[in-house]
């Protein structure tokens, strides 16, 4: 089992900043990809930026030159770093682990982010 826990949601101002933390417990070992997603009130949950094992990463194009996201495998951590904030960016925020072998996914519980006009 993986257990994640994110934090650093909040309501900030268009135009402002936040980073978004993710720590993964349990078999960490069997990780693969980890990733954070978004799913706005009344929409589908969307990817916001993935990161592989190696360190690939892969962005929404809503959110490229805006969003960084990273990781440290040590210490079984995933961040999102979003700059430049918009409204239309107001979601919760998923983070997200893909494990080896057909293990399936793991979710936190998700975190709110608000991004005021």
């Amino acid at each position: 089992q993986v257990q994640l826990v994110e934090s650093g949601g909040g309501l900030v101002q268009a135009g402002g900043s936040l980073r978004l933390s993710c720590a993964a417990s349990g078999s960490t070992f069997s990780i693969n990809g980890m990733g954070w997603y978004r799913q706005a009130p009344g929409k589908q949950r969307e990817l916001v930026a993935v990161i592989s094992r190696s360190g690939g990463t892969n962005y929404a194009d809503s959110v490229k030159g805006r969003f960084t996201i990273s990781r440290d495998n040590a210490k079984n951590t995933v961040s999102l770093q979003m700059n430049s904030l918009k409204p239309e960016d107001t979601a919760v925020y998923y983070c997200n682990a893909d494990r080896y072998f057909g293990l399936g996914g793991s979710w936190g519980q998700g975190t709110q982010v608000t991004v005021s006009s």
